[in-house]
């Protein structure tokens, strides 16, 4: 059977092509290409040329246009004979198929390379289990490519491609078969995790979400005085961490969970169910968001989306605006008569504008969790915010927590 393991791209290098469709301008596939190039360093492949086309819709045949897919090919056989080729969009297995033909060059999609990602971050078996899922429900339609060179091969009836027929659907049903047997094992992770859950007691839930890399670890870390690992690479935290922490005198769960991006792998949404149930079953949602990143408007509402798919839409949010430090407003004339544009603010306008915006059960704070800036108000807030669904959900216990304790 095929191991997705084995079938991992080995590449240094890589080519990233981009399609701006009536879907997603020019301008959101540049910001995308970045993100992929990113992605592409995490994975250790350096990016060393980008492509980009625009068309009305995807080609059927090679996600690009033909044309532009042999400028591609004359680029990579003269600057990049070894390079791979990366997609930012999914592709179907026969754009895939036709694609590698075309360049005989490996080429990946972005699902795949979140998935070889994932793979490589994997450390517990709970994580290695749900990751080894997603590969093979991604690889299933997939496998015709992996058995090519079978096709000019007969059978001993004479029918034709009878040997490499056999083989594919030997491969189908054990990967089949592996599928169904990982399904089961996460079934019963499923069930230990909602007992630990369930067996935590009456303490209020407060879950960190977010996009990845955007310092949600280095928050746990901070909050919880624990050690947490936390680097500046996306998607370091696969496996949730919960952790008690205590605020004067009101103690909760904290806890850490994986990062999302856009276009996330709908593999990787079902197989991370249990580790995704401590967004849903959480009571309060700690949105942290990277305001020096240029897309961390874009990325806000890709959190957003992303919470109201898994069913965590209607909470309670806290909205942390984190790395302030390196927040640097784009430059701005001040003789230009325009008016500013949002990424021209200063971090007090820009503190301003997002207030306003938050409403109903939201609230936002701006903070530097490397720095500590403003961490003695985000715990104020969080003692505030945990001890009201406290009292809610035990009104009895209103003479414990009726006056205000200092936060450490």
């Amino acid at each position: 059977m095929i191991d997705p393991q084995e079938n991992k791209i080995t590449a240094e290098e890589a080519v990233l092509i981009g399609l701006a469709t009536e879907r997603q301008s020019a301008v959101q596939v540049e910001e995308y290409l970045d993100e992929l190039a990113f992605l592409a360093d995490t994975a250790g492949i350096t990016s060393v040329k980008r492509f980009m086309q625009k068309l009305q819709r995807p080609d059927g045949k090679f996600h690009i246009g033909s044309g532009k897919l042999a400028e591609v090919k004359a680029w990579m056989e003269e600057h990049a004979p070894e390079a791979c080729v990366i997609f930012d969009d999914e592709l179907t297995p026969a754009q895939q198929r036709n694609v590698e033909k075309e360049l005989a060059r490996p080429v990946l999609d972005r699902p795949r390379l979140i998935l070889d990602i994932f793979a490589g971050r994997a450390r517990t078996a709970h994580a290695k289990t749900q990751v080894e899922l997603a590969q093979y429900e991604y690889m299933l339609p997939r496998l015709t490519k992996l058995w090519t060179h079978l096709e000019r091969q007969r059978g001993g009836t004479g029918t034709r491609g009878g040997a490499g027929e056999k083989e594919i659907e030997t491969d189908r049903r054990l990967v089949r078969d592996r599928i169904s047997l990982l399904k089961a094992q996460l079934r019963d992770i499923d069930k230990q995790k909602a007992t630990q859950r369930g067996n935590r007691g009456k303490l209020v839930r407060v879950a960190l979400v977010g996009y990845t890399n955007v310092g949600k670890s280095t928050l746990m870390n901070l909050l919880s005085k624990s050690d947490v690992f936390a680097e500046n690479k996306l998607f370091a935290t696969l496996d949730t961490t919960v952790r008690k922490v205590v605020l004067g005198n009101l103690p909760f769960l904290l806890s850490d969970t994986v990062g999302f991006i856009r276009k996330l792998p709908h593999q990787l949404i079902e197989s991370f169910k249990s580790t995704l149930d401590e967004t849903r079953e959480a009571d309060l949602l700690m949105h942290v968001v990277d305001i020096s990143h240029p897309q961390f408007e874009s990325q806000y509402h890709t959190v957003r989306q992303t919470l109201e798919e898994i069913g965590a839409g209607g909470k309670p949010n806290l909205v942390v605006f984190n790395k302030i430090d390196a927040y640097r407003p784009a430059p701005h004339d001040p003789h230009d008569l325009a008016p500013k544009r949002e990424d021209q603010f200063t971090l007090a306008e820009l503190t301003h504008t997002w207030m306003a915006r938050i409403a109903g059960d939201e609230e936002a704070i701006f903070i530097s969790a490397t720095r500590k800036d403003n961490i003695d108000g985000l715990r104020r807030l969080m003692y505030e915010r945990v001890k009201a669904i406290h009292l809610a959900r035990y009104p009895y216990e209103k003479d414990l927590l009726w006056q205000e304790w200092a936060v450490e």
